[in-house]
């Protein structure tokens, strides 16, 4: 008899590309990975709306969803229209209420509305300005890894982050979190698989944490 492969959707963080995941490698004889993209949002829509339209790149039933960061988001917001085998979040929050300080005053305040998202869009001409090298690595970092500088996109996307209203999530979802998390801080974080010295970015840089260990929380009951 044939073992099932498990079909694997991976969700990225705001804006980037799914090259985040490129050091991500699972026994191809037990799972299949599929690489979902962002698209660009409609006039107005409501992240509930993207997510319905989301689903339809989900070519398999009962997956499992992996989202980082506002892709956890997302992906969370995708299971209340479909039914996955396991939801996992990297990076990310399940509810508002582990939102940092920052954020919350950001949706109380309004403040989200004036970031200047059109900024992303210039990041060729910052790279000729760039100062040090620290400067100069995370530049190369941003043109490698985002692939969405649409400025309609990242204030839709800003938005739809700070202003989620989720109160209660699903009893059953994994979140990974590094303890290094300048993002979303973990002491605002409860119930977590807590990763040592990760930073936002682990998925990238603790890669083979997770092509050791997402095998074993997948297949778990």
């Amino acid at each position: 008899m044939s073992q099932e492969i498990i079909p694997v959707y991976l969700m990225p963080g705001m804006a980037a590309s799914p090259i985040i995941f490129e050091y991500i490698d699972l026994p191809e004889d037990t799972f299949q990975l599929h690489f979902l993209e962002w698209m660009l949002p409609l006039n107005e829509e409501s992240l509930s709306n993207y997510a319905l339209r989301m689903t339809k790149c989900i070519k398999h039933e009962n997956p499992v969803l992996l989202g980082v960061s506002f892709g956890g988001v997302l992906v969370q917001e995708m299971n209340k229209h479909i039914s996955v085998r396991k939801l996992i979040i990297v990076s990310s929050v399940k509810t508002k209420f582990e939102l940092p300080k920052r954020m919350q005053l950001a949706r109380l305040t309004g403040a989200y509305k004036i970031v200047p998202t059109q900024l992303a869009s210039k990041i060729d001409v910052f790279e000729k300005y760039a100062c040090g090298k620290e400067m100069t690595k995370r530049l190369e970092l941003y043109k490698k890894y985002l692939s969405v500088n649409d400025p309609k996109y990242l204030s839709w996307a800003i938005k739809e982050m700070v202003c989620w209203n989720q109160e209660e999530c699903t009893s059953d979802i994994v979140h990974i979190h590094g303890d290094k998390d300048p993002v979303f801080p973990i002491q605002y974080i409860s119930n977590c698989v807590t990763i040592s010295k990760g930073t936002h970015i682990m998925i990238i840089n603790k890669y083979k944490w997770f092509n050791a260990n997402l095998p074993g929380i997948i297949l778990a009951e």
